[in-house]
């Protein structure tokens, strides 16, 4: 695992979705997360299922924010879980052995050694900048990454408020994936947004 994260935006236009999704992949993104946390069950699993066929025709993994009933019944590549969610050994358990399982740890270096123990695939630290979707104390010291690089296996992501420029320092300390949202899906050109991310790894 290594470059752009991308996470999707709230948007019940999934033409739109898709579109600027498919602009990302083709820039080089390297995993999709579905998140909408606004969506009902019917619009979820019609989006879902839109970008697993994306992502699958793009040879990219789609990993699904939370909802780990949907992500078993599309047989999505993985669950992405925030700190306040089912708790990683559970969710492991639900999925087997062979998805992807994300971990939100926020700024929080033990949260992170208990999730990889659990058996996430990967651990998520942030907020670092200011977000213009998700609203968090922008707390997490640049340096965790570094921490992390030296006492976890298992690769680490950052998010939050993320631009190409200012995940740069992020990146030249180790960060294996940028998660970005809103940089990306609200450039006036996404796919340039998405190459630039690209270019960091």
């Amino acid at each position: 695992m290594r470059g752009l994260y991308l996470v999707t935006p709230n948007w019940d236009d999934t033409d739109r979705l898709l579109e600027v999704t498919e602009q990302a992949l083709r820039a080089g993104a390297a995993l999709i997360q579905y998140r909408h946390k606004d969506a009902g069950p019917e619009l979820r699993r019609e989006q879902a299922s839109a970008l697993l066929a994306l992502c699958r025709r793009n040879g990219r993994p789609l990993v699904i924010n939370d909802h780990i009933a949907l992500c078993t019944e599309l047989d999505a590549d993985g669950i992405h879980v925030g700190g306040l969610d089912a708790p990683v050994a559970a969710v492991r358990g639900l999925v087997g052995p062979d998805k992807i399982v994300g971990a939100s740890c926020y700024g929080d270096l033990e949260l992170a050694r208990r999730a990889q123990g659990a058996g996430a695939s990967y651990v998520a630290f942030g907020g670092f900048y200011p977000s213009l979707v998700k609203k968090y104390a922008v707390t997490t010291p640049p340096d965790i990454v570094l921490q992390a690089k030296a006492s976890l296996c298992v690769p680490v992501v950052v998010i939050g408020g993320m631009t190409a420029a200012n995940a740069r320092p992020l990146v030249s300390r180790g960060a294996d994936m940028v998660a970005a949202i809103s940089s990306v899906v609200q450039a006036p050109d996404p796919y340039s947004a998405a190459r630039e991310f690209v270019a960091l790894f």
